[in-house]
């Protein structure tokens, strides 16, 4: 009898070895990534990483080369530098209310956030919004208190490079009224914080917060609820590592908003969260690369193919993965077309060697929209290498490859306005120098757009 009840007892034991083991893992993977079991099994079974991986999850797109650009002019702006520059991230926006565009800037080799002031018009002066912020990943100018001007949210990582330590921060540089900034801490202590995004998540008329912090492998994605008087409580969507950027939009036009997540590091997927306007969110895995090593390094929203929703630009050129950081076969840019329901489709557009960042423009007002993308890891000891490029639409969604500069290299960081209100859209650049070669840098330069009414100037 003795006997019969160890042996029981030893089957129970291997069953919850193999099989109530597994699927604690099961659920726990689910818990924390939002997926389905189903999801979670196909990605662990499935051939991940190398070369041939990446080519086979998303097609080569090599696209027809027209002739370069040559009607982007650079200016260098805002403060020099005597180290290499370290411009993670930039926006233009008026920052001042003048109706002259500005530039705010991230400056991870200062550790500051700064504001690159136009006044008068062609005229920029550089300064110091917010200090001992160290590397800061992404800022929004935003009218967060709603007293009429507008403030910053930063995300702070803490260090530049990926780290478990708890060092990540979410800061409001909070307009007083005079241009002057009061830094507020809206959490601290948590997973390098690499985004956030300001917007009424749960309906109440102020603005919430979508925070996205890629530690090293570990990470989560949080929204945090503004309860009024620099009040908060924090939500975790998610446990992912590697979450790097995140946006806010009502992407089922259903009346309230959504949250999108870009997962890079092991993942490299894109998550949408479903909102229901009371802040709770639903996620839905929208993208996902079977390669490890597929490089996700950024989104931007748009109506690409002008349908009346919002599609996602997606683009892959991340290189640290391995060092030293070089491209990939499989790095360029896709289009996650928005057939609505939530349902997206997914197009490779083109190839572009160390993709970081895509921006939608109607460069030659023909009325459909244009690319514009920055490398920040192509192969830099070739002077032919390019660090921006223009993507021309014929109008029926088919693009041609147009060259438009290789200095600066290392281009993180970019953004496009109108900066001197002559109907022409301009782009502006910020440079993130942090591995070799050093010898094509530049800190934050606006390109001026000299299109010359209707003119290509190498057409003329």
């Amino acid at each position: 009898m003795k006997s019969r009840v160890r042996t029981i007892a030893f089957v129970c034991l291997l069953l919850l070895v193999f099989v109530g083991i597994p699927l604690g893992i099961l659920a726990f993977q689910s818990y924390r990534s939002g997926m389905t079991w189903s999801q979670i099994i196909f990605r662990s079974t499935s051939h991940l990483g190398g070369e041939a991986s990446g080519l086979d999850d998303m097609p080569r797109a090599m696209l027809p080369q027209g002739e370069p650009v040559d009607f982007f002019l650079p200016q260098p702006i805002g403060d020099g530098f005597e180290t290499p520059p370290q411009i993670a991230h930039l926006e233009a926006v008026d920052l001042d209310q003048d109706g002259l565009l500005d530039v705010v800037v991230c400056d991870c080799e200062a550790n500051r956030v700064t504001w690159i002031r136009q006044h008068p018009q062609g005229t920029f002066t550089e300064h110091v919004c917010g200090d001992e912020l160290i590397a800061p990943a992404h800022v929004q100018a935003t009218d967060f208190d709603q007293d009429g001007d507008l403030d910053l949210a930063v995300a702070v990582l803490g260090l530049l490079f990926p780290c478990n330590d708890p060092i990540g921060s979410v800061v409001i540089l909070e307009n007083t009224g005079d241009m002057q900034f009061e830094k507020r801490v809206i959490v601290e202590r948590i997973a390098r914080v690499s985004d956030v995004r300001a917007g009424d998540l749960d309906g109440d008329g102020d603005l919430d917060l979508a925070v996205v912090q890629f530690g090293y492998d570990d990470g989560e994605t949080r929204w945090i609820e503004n309860l009024g008087e620099w009040k908060f409580e924090n939500h975790i969507l998610q446990g992912l590592s590697g979450p790097i950027h995140c946006e806010i939009t009502d992407a089922d036009q259903d009346g309230d908003l959504d949250i999108i997540t870009l997962v890079s590091q092991e993942w490299e997927q894109i998550y949408l969260f479903e909102g229901d306007g009371k802040g709770n969110f639903k996620p839905r895995q929208i993208f996902g690369s079977e390669n490890e090593d597929f490089g996700s390094s950024g989104i931007s929203l748009c109506d690409l193919d002008q349908d009346g929703d919002e599609d996602i630009l997606y683009t892959n050129g991340d290189a640290f993965d391995y060092l030293p950081p070089v491209p990939r076969p499989w790095h360029g840019v896709q289009w996650l077309e928005n057939r609505g329901n939530l349902e997206y489709h997914v197009t490779r557009i083109a190839d572009f060697n160390g993709a970081v960042n895509a921006r939608a423009l109607d460069f030659d007002h023909d009325g459909d929209l244009d690319l514009v993308v920055a490398s920040a890891y192509n192969y830099w000891e070739d002077p032919a290498s390019q660090s921006m490029i223009l993507l021309e639409n014929d109008g029926q969604m088919h693009f041609s490859r147009r060259n438009i500069t290789n200095i600066p290299t290392h281009l993180q960081a970019l953004d496009q306005g109108d900066f001197d209100a002559d109907g022409e859209i301009d782009l502006v650049t910020g440079g993130l120098h942090v591995y070799e070669p050093y010898d094509r840098m530049d800190r934050v330069v606006l390109w001026k757009n000299q299109w010359a009414g209707g003119k290509d100037l190498n057409k003329k």
